[in-house]
């Protein structure tokens, strides 16, 4: 049963996952932060948000969020009430989530969850401040969320918000979480982190993944995790048997890439039952673009 339905004014906001098809880091910035470069792919899979506006200028989390997340600190609350206090706007918001992006995972889950409330409620309130303005915005809850307030897939540098857009082939990913939640902070203060890589190039890069992905740079945090985390190492064993297991960003969250749907579906097929894998679509543009457009045209999202 839906519990958020559009008979009683619920909107369905799409919250895409994504994937690091390389993370690495070139440097230490004077602030403490890192410098990195990474590829964001998009997914076809991901969380749903769900909005209703209010008169009034409440903002209030409907049901469960995110386990063991408090609403005061949950990313979609406070991504409502950043632009709320930025826009000066006095209407609220109702919100409710169906989770289904692992936390800790490196899925963005979160981050997405946050960019998909900034976007949504620009077109609910009426305010129309524009993607860069919004992307601005979504920096100061997450380093990831500018991505997916452009929703487009993109080669990253910085702290990933130095965004370039980049094509990439079709591909279809077998998708595994370990049940572990990778804590960021600890990994960036790792001793075992490499954080003097050599500058990749976009153009290096592409050539690679067209060659076969044998010369793409890894991510970072993979072996610092595989050696602090026994979970993470046998999800790798097991997924090196259907092809090459990769991380995801700095969470704990692995993918082994396809060509086709097929080839896909059968590696699935082919793991251990109970492992928690399912299988996303990497996709060129964000289904929360689709949802802004119809929205637009007068079809409202609904539940």
């Amino acid at each position: 049963m839906n519990r958020f339905p559009g008979t009683e004014g619920w909107g369905t906001w799409p919250a895409p996952a994504k994937l690091n098809l390389f993370l690495q880091i070139t440097g230490r910035r004077a602030d403490g932060y890192h410098d990195l470069q990474t590829v964001f792919r998009l997914l076809d899979w991901g969380d749903t948000v769900f909005l209703r506006p209010r008169a009034d200028a409440v903002v209030a989390r409907v049901g469960a969020g995110a386990a063991g997340v408090s609403e005061a600190d949950d990313l979609l609350v406070r991504a409502a009430k950043l632009l709320q206090n930025e826009s000066k706007c006095r209407q609220g918001v109702d919100i409710g989530i169906e989770k289904r992006v692992p936390m800790g995972g490196g899925f963005g889950g979160g981050s997405s969850d946050a960019a998909t409330v900034l976007v949504a409620l620009d077109q609910l309130w009426g305010l129309h401040f524009g993607r860069e303005r919004l992307a601005a915005l979504g920096l100061r809850l997450g380093a990831d969320v500018p991505v997916f307030v452009h929703g487009r897939n993109a080669w990253a540098e910085g702290v990933g918000e130095r965004l370039a857009p980049i094509d990439l082939p079709p591909a279809w990913y077998v998708l595994a979480s370990p049940g572990v939640h990778a804590a960021t902070a600890g990994l960036f203060q790792a001793p075992d982190l490499t954080r003097n890589a050599a500058p990749a190039k976009m153009s290096d890069f592409l050539t690679a993944i067209a060659l076969g992905n044998a010369a793409v740079p890894g991510n970072a945090f993979e072996p610092v995790l595989r050696r602090r985390e026994p979970a993470v190492e046998a999800l790798f064993a097991v997924l090196a048997r259907i092809g090459t297991p990769r991380l995801t960003g700095s969470g704990s969250g692995c993918f082994v890439e396809f060509a086709t749907r097929e080839s896909a579906e059968a590696a699935l097929a082919a793991l251990p039952p109970g492992l928690d894998a399912w299988l996303a679509r990497g996709v060129d543009r964000s289904p929360l673009l689709d949802a802004v457009e119809s929205f637009n045209t007068g079809a409202s999202p609904s539940g």
